[in-house]
């Protein structure tokens, strides 16, 4: 049997070895496969903008705090401000009035007694920076032995710079009643020695105006101790502490 030599020749035509692709080969990637890449890429792009405004928006804002701390500073520091005096004046006592009164039947037998009062404080202050000073409202509590008698109010006001200006408030206290040894001392007080000693206490607050600016609250503090002569009406003795300095 013979063979047919075109066959034979079809044969090894199917079968042969294609060579290899060249090295500088690079097959393109399938259309469908494109939807991979092109979106991620636009994501990122997104992302990196994104970030770099927030820096440039942090950076900007710290740049502006620390611009505003630096013009502060200047400001503070060619002003140079002092804390504000702020002292009681004067006292004036308008009538003081004291009364033995009963005790209730269950008490132990012993004097009671009610005061009433009324006494005029004029206060000081005085600002010897180169800005102005907002006041806020001022209260004063009087008190005896401390038990709280009655209290005074100074509303707020602004006080130019390098100015003295003087305040005044009026505490009226009306039959408090003073039971037990209170009273006792307090009868005593009036009646022996002529003398009944009442303690002023207060915190004055104030801001500091520079350049339409505020500045943080600063704290005055007034302790006064006075002795008002019930006979005489008038006031007797008066020490004051302005922020633990004697004045």
């Amino acid at each position: 049997m013979t063979t047919d030599p075109n066959t034979h020749n079809h044969h090894q035509n199917h079968h042969r070895i294609l060579p290899p692709p060249p090295s500088n080969y690079h097959p393109h990637p399938h259309p469908r496969h494109n939807h991979h890449y092109y979106p991620h890429s636009s994501t990122s792009s997104s992302s990196a903008s994104i970030k770099g405004c927030c820096c440039c928006l942090f950076l900007l804002f710290s740049f502006l705090v620390l611009v505003a701390v630096a013009v502060i500073l200047v400001i503070l520091l060619a002003v140079k401000p002092k804390k504000p005096e702020y002292n009681l004046q004067q006292v004036g006592v308008q009538y003081i009035s004291l009364a033995a009164t009963n005790p209730p039947s269950t008490a132990v037998n012993s004097p009671a007694a009610s005061l009433s009062l009324a006494i005029r404080m004029l206060f000081t202050a005085k600002n010897d920076n180169k800005v102005g000073i907002k006041y806020e409202d001022s209260t004063f509590n009087i008190m005896y032995r401390g038990i709280p008698l009655g209290r005074g109010s100074v509303p707020g006001f602004y006080q130019p710079a390098h100015s003295v200006r003087q305040v005044q408030t009026t505490v009226t206290v009306d039959r408090v009643n003073l039971m037990q040894a209170d009273a006792a001392d307090l009868i005593r007080d009036a009646t022996m020695n002529d003398r009944v000693e009442l303690r002023i206490m207060g915190d004055v607050r104030a801001k500091i105006r520079i350049v339409g600016l505020t500045s943080p609250a600063v704290q005055v503090s007034i302790d006064c101790t006075i002795a008002i002569s019930p006979r005489k009406q008038s006031l007797s003795y008066k020490q004051c502490g302005f922020d633990g300095l004697q004045l």
